[in-house]
């Protein structure tokens, strides 16, 4: 690629695959073997696509499995360096409960136990489960807990590929874009709360006990009706005691309970805006002494390995384009000049293919129904009626 060519001079590339080679993949990714019953991936370009080579990648085959799967690189620290983690995701199937995020692991993961509870440095990627999630997950590690992003970032849920890019740069700020386009950015320590607050109230103040923080308080001029007081159940006395009770039996007979129809249930007074609100306390606050910052929130050691480790109840999504790399330009460039070429063409391909299937689908319907209708009209004939009421029948069946 050309713009991959001329950024390679300034870029570091820790990491790039784009399954151009065939089955040879298989050699570099690795398949876990923590459950007998994972997944398993194919590859291919899919049922639509914009270039029949460009666009092969990783797809899952089977509905309702884990899988699981892993490729090694050279060992790299992004101390004091951006780290770029890029792929695209395409959701042929249009996904309804399912994972398409990556995640990135230390050199000591072993890759043929890969599984839900190995230990990863990042977790990015979008996810899909029904009307509630559809969201991108940003998580990261730190001092081995997973800290995930408070923001909300919607993914994309149409059957297209898209391209997802996560940014981490050292002096602590992120980035995360969709098709090149940035759609949430900000900062680790405050986004992803990694330490305790800068900022806490101080315990050593309280609030004034005059100040009243009531919005609205009951209206001191609002009196219960003296009829309200009405019982929630009352006796039946209509009822009448059955010919064939037996007292010895079944005990003395009593009146049934029913609801009462005057009830009007607990009296609460109205509720008027308070004269006397002050507003919310402002409670004063002092530095925290359990904060220490952190500089380095953002930077891992040894990281080694990417991997799929998801679950999907409708398998179909491809997985293509990784890349790993120091350099935010070079992986817009990548970007662009993969997912960007193909995304039009790929579109094209999947109207041409629903148009098709449309006009298969009318022309099954027409076929149906010609049928249906020469073999009404061969009935009528066989009845034995006259050609004036065959016309007729003919003319409202048309």
């Amino acid at each position: 690629l050309l713009g991959a060519a001329l950024g390679s001079a300034r870029a570091t590339v820790y990491f790039q695959e784009q399954f151009l080679d065939g089955g040879n993949w298989q050699k570099r990714w690795m398949n876990s073997e923590s459950k007998a019953d994972l997944g398993k991936f194919k590859l291919t370009a899919g049922k639509f696509y914009g270039d029949p080579v460009q666009d092969k990648g990783l797809q899952t085959s089977e509905n309702s499995k884990f899988y699981a799967i892993s490729s090694r690189f050279k060992p790299f620290s992004n101390k004091g360096k951006t780290l770029v983690i890029q792929y695209t995701v395409k959701h042929e199937q249009k996904i309804d409960c399912g994972g398409g995020y990556v995640k990135i692991f230390s050199s000591n993961l072993d890759q043929k136990n890969l599984s839900g509870d190995s230990h990863y440095y990042i977790m990015f990627g979008p996810d899909i489960c029904g009307s509630e999630t559809k969201k991108v997950h940003v998580i990261l590690n730190y001092k081995n807990k997973p800290h995930p992003i408070k923001k909300l970032i919607r993914c994309k849920v149409d059957g297209y590929t898209h391209l997802y890019t996560l940014i981490i740069r050292p002096d602590q700020t992120y980035e995360v874009k969709i098709d090149n386009k940035m759609v949430e950015s900000g900062n680790l320590e405050d986004d992803l709360e990694f330490l305790p607050p800068r900022k806490i109230n101080d315990p050593a103040v309280r609030k004034p006990t005059d100040w009243d923080d009531r919005i609205q308080i009951d209206d001191p001029n609002d009196i219960k009706p003296e009829d309200w007081d009405e019982p929630e159940y009352v006796m039946d006395t209509s009822a009448e005691k059955p010919e064939d009770w037996d007292d010895t039996v079944n005990g003395e007979w009593h009146y049934p309970v029913v609801k009462n129809p005057l009830y009007r249930g607990e009296w609460k007074p109205r509720q008027i805006d308070n004269p006397n609100y002050r507003g919310v306390w402002p409670h004063p606050q002092i530095d925290n002494p359990n904060y220490s910052p952190d500089f380095s929130i953002y930077s891992y050691e040894n990281i080694s390995v990417i991997g799929l480790d998801i679950w999907q109840v409708r398998a179909g999504t491809i997985f293509d384009n990784f890349l790993i790399t120091d350099d935010e330009v070079y992986a817009e460039d990548f970007g662009d000049e993969t997912w960007g070429e193909t995304k039009g063409p790929e579109k094209e391909m999947n109207v041409k293919q629903t148009e098709e299937e449309q006009e298969r689908e009318r022309a099954t319907e027409e076929k149906y129904f010609e049928q249906r209708f020469k073999k009404r009209l061969e009935r009528k004939n066989v009845s034995g009626k006259d050609r004036a009421v065959r016309n007729t029948v003919e003319k409202e069946e048309l």
